[in-house]
């Protein structure tokens, strides 16, 4: 049955990925409020911390208000963050499933990395619309340049979600590190600061950080930047990393139900 072509299993996964969305938030009051509120309350504790007690200058914010600057690189933070949490936490959650039913298990990770994405890209499209609405100058433009990016976001989470999912298998320490590799990424991230307050000689360091592309130029694009040729090489190296972690994961597939 895995080695049915992967078109015949896309009802499948549009099972997963609609059971990921609703069950998220289900039995919780908020329901799937809570999807918004929670970003929108650690943008508040950002912007209060660095925005008024660590006061990042407004020269190096491109024109934007600070809780702006930080809010379009947050929401991308957030869909690649949870994402692959979600990932990696997939297959031991669906343990059950996968003892009883023969199908591709990488189905799992599509799943709640998509989930991710599709939940935390329809708050990040009403925080810019808020945004808007409160004077920033959000060209809409971006979301259609941003389209490349957000494509090699999702295909560099589903690789390396699919990558720690495998190996988490085999090696139960990942997911428990898993938090600690984030938390310093988003860090080494430009996402509560700008690059121009890093000291010169640790930026090229930072930019070994592919996030740290990316954040900038979803900046660029909503504020008016163009489309760069680096767009489409950040997309290729993307997808290398995506079938190269679908790769991992379906040499290892086959033990899961022995290592679950």
């Amino acid at each position: 049955m895995q080695s049915r072509p992967a078109h015949s299993w896309r009802w499948l996964l549009a099972n997963f990925l609609r059971r990921e969305i609703t069950s998220r938030y289900a039995g919780a009051a908020g329901g799937i409020a809570w999807a918004l509120l929670h970003p929108l309350a650690q943008l508040a504790i950002f912007a209060t911390v660095f925005g008024f007690i660590l006061r990042v200058p407004e020269s190096a914010l491109g024109g934007l208000r600070f809780a702006a600057f930080l809010a379009i690189a947050l929401w991308p933070w957030f869909m690649f963050a949870e994402g692959l949490q979600r990932a990696v936490a997939s297959i031991p959650g669906n343990a059950s499933l996968i003892r009883k039913v023969a199908f591709p298990h990488e189905l799992l990770v599509l799943a709640s990395v998509g989930a991710s994405f599709a939940i935390h890209g329809a708050g990040w499209i009403a925080v810019l619309v808020a945004l808007s609405l409160w004077g920033e100058p959000i060209r809409w433009t971006g979301l259609v340049l941003a389209l490349p990016l957000v494509a090699a976001q999702i295909a560099f989470t589903d690789g390396e979600g699919a990558f720690l999912a495998a190996i988490g298998e085999v090696l139960r320490d990942v997911e428990q590190a898993l938090g600690l590799v984030l938390m310093a990424i988003f860090y080494a991230t430009p996402i509560v600061y700008p690059i121009g307050m890093v000291p010169e000689p640790w930026r090229a360091w930072l930019n070994l950080n592919p996030l740290a592309y990316v954040v900038a130029r979803y900046r660029d694009v909503f504020l008016g930047g163009g489309w760069q040729a680096g767009d489409l090489w950040v997309l290729a190296a993307s997808l290398v990393v995506l079938f190269a972690g679908l790769w991992v994961f379906r040499r290892l597939s086959p033990y899961f139900e022995d290592l679950l």
